[in-house]
């Protein structure tokens, strides 16, 4: 029996390369985005409020990473019934809005990335932008 495993992390250089990534595209789009990268863990590696995003779409986006990080799934896949009393229950934290992804890098969950203040396939878009740049693998 195994008492410790390798995990994989995501580093800061490929946050910011998320970052970077997700911002080129909310801009090609014309569409400023909050943006929200969390490990595993659902703690905070990196954010961006880009000029001109809604400043309480930060507060959608981090649930959205945090729903993805906790579930290892998009933050979409919560069930229409179970919205409401999970986020209840967790104070918000939890949300079945479209944006939140987790970051999976050979198999491997590492974190997650939350974006909000464009439609729901405008925050897809800048998300899987956020994973191409890094060779995250892509959901189907």
């Amino acid at each position: 029996m195994t008492h410790i495993i390798k995990t994989s992390r995501l580093t800061h250089s490929g946050t910011m390369a998320m970052l970077t990534a997700a911002i080129a595209m909310a801009e090609k789009i014309g569409q400023p985005q909050c943006i929200v990268i969390v490990d595993a863990s659902g703690e905070l590696l990196g954010e961006v409020r880009m000029t001109g995003a809604k400043f309480l779409s930060r507060k959608s986006a981090m649930a959205k990473a945090q729903t993805a990080a906790s579930n290892n799934a998009p933050s979409a896949n919560v069930p229409e019934a179970l919205r409401l009393p999970f986020g209840l229950a967790t104070g918000g934290k939890v949300t079945g809005l479209m944006g939140g992804l987790p970051i999976r890098l050979n198999g491997d969950m590492v974190g997650a990335i939350g974006v909000g203040s464009g439609t729901g396939d405008q925050d897809l878009e800048v998300a899987k932008a956020a994973l191409t740049a890094i060779g995250a693998d892509t959901l189907a």
